[in-house]
């Protein structure tokens, strides 16, 4: 029974601190959440920017926040895209925080293919000024251009890892992104890594990854997610430590 009339109360609701951090018995401390996954369903542009506000208050405690706003904003659409990107790509936000609002502008292009190309874009514009992030902010861009498919990053992509500013935990080196973009083959690629010295144990390993579920197609998908948790708690923990230095 939401409508856009209780748009306004939903956002004091999402962004309401005491409800936020309530207790953790009570059912008050739930509302935030439903109200911005109402927010969402009702594409509330007037929730843009009152919701970027939660990944800074966050402050890398509030697991809610990161996995669910680039749900919500995937829903907002691409209304949403101006808000994101200039949040991205202010370094002033913490690097946890940033890395949530490029899952966020990942889900809008997802979302909504129309905005594919515009969020493609934007990503490969930060792998230009790669030199200028954090590593692990890197990997998480391409990380969203592998899941967006997107083979017109590939030169701009392989530039970043020519560099060394891309952390390798999360989505793997470039040979790893060729295979995961289709440009290479597993195959391929594990034939150019053992020398001919190696034969025997590159065609063995080769058969078992064509026989083994443990060497699935899936497997480099496996591997981000993994990667994106340890990057997450490893990020929960760099955001901590500088709050505590600036009290």
């Amino acid at each position: 029974g939401l409508g856009p009339e209780n748009i306004p109360d939903l956002v004091r609701m999402a962004t309401d601190e005491e409800l936020r951090w309530a207790y953790s018995d009570t059912l008050e401390v739930w509302a935030p959440i439903h109200a911005w996954r109402a927010l969402g369903q009702l594409r509330a542009e007037a929730a843009i920017e009152p919701l970027l506000s939660l990944l800074d208050e966050a402050e890398g405690d509030d697991d809610w926040v990161m996995e669910e706003l680039p749900e919500v904003y995937g829903m907002i659409g691409p209304a949403a895209i101006p808000a994101i990107t200039g949040y991205i790509a202010d370094d002033s936000h913490l690097d946890w925080a940033r890395i949530t609002a490029i899952g966020c502008l990942e889900k809008i292009g997802t979302m909504h293919p129309d905005s594919r190309d515009t969020c493609v874009a934007f990503f490969i514009r930060r792998l230009e000024l790669c030199k200028d992030d954090d590593p692990t902010v890197n990997g998480f861009v391409i990380s969203s251009l592998i899941d967006l498919k997107a083979l017109e990053a590939a030169p701009a992509i392989e530039r970043a890892f020519v560099a060394d500013c891309v952390d390798l935990s999360i989505a793997g080196d470039w040979d790893d992104v060729q295979v995961e973009l289709g440009l290479k083959s597993s195959v391929d690629i594990l034939q150019r890594r053992y020398s001919p010295l190696f034969d025997t144990t590159a065609q063995s390993m080769t058969e078992e990854r064509a026989i083994s579920p443990s060497f699935s197609s899936s497997e480099p998908a496996r591997k981000r997610n993994i990667a994106h948790n340890k990057a997450k708690r490893k990020m929960i923990k760099q955001s901590r430590k500088k709050n505590r230095r600036r009290k």
